[in-house]
């Protein structure tokens, strides 16, 4: 890596300003924080003069503290840490909606239309027409309680 260690501090920092800068064709609260990474490690090198494989290290470093720490910024307030948007998640954004049994639940389990498609049910042994409320997904599986 002559180039690093050449440039030695500067090749960090313009690293950094690269990513930052790819950030805005790129978008997507990422490279950002690999460029802030970047930066600091520029830093480190400046003031400790360390060899290219040592502030190599210190970026990995880096980059894992600011990749984390960017996630816990931009997480929504309330949110889970991994809990997606329910786009593309159909059994998520059931959740709450209460439908109507068309045939009785035995043995805890049944089915539920949907719009054009069929679910299957776990919960309480319930008569057809009744109505039921999802309260979580297990799978493909809906968890109901009566209404």
């Amino acid at each position: 890596m002559p180039l690093f260690d050449t440039l030695g501090a500067w090749s960090w920092v313009i690293l950094g300003l690269v990513l930052i800068g790819g950030e805005g064709l790129a978008p997507g609260v990422f490279l950002i924080w690999l460029g802030l990474a970047a930066l600091l490690t520029g830093a480190i090198v400046g003031i400790a003069d360390i060899g290219w494989q040592a502030a190599a290290l210190v970026f990995a470093g880096f980059s894992l503290v600011t990749v984390f720490a960017g996630r816990l910024l931009t997480r929504r307030r309330g949110e889970e840490p991994d809990a997606a948007t329910g786009l593309n998640d159909r059994g998520r954004q059931l959740i709450g909606k209460v439908f109507r049994l068309d045939a009785t639940m035995t043995g805890g389990e049944g089915r539920v239309r949907v719009g054009d498609s069929s679910w299957r049910i776990t919960g309480p042994e319930l008569l057809a027409g009744s109505e039921v409320r999802v309260i979580r997904v297990e799978g493909a599986t809906l968890v109901v309680e009566k209404a």
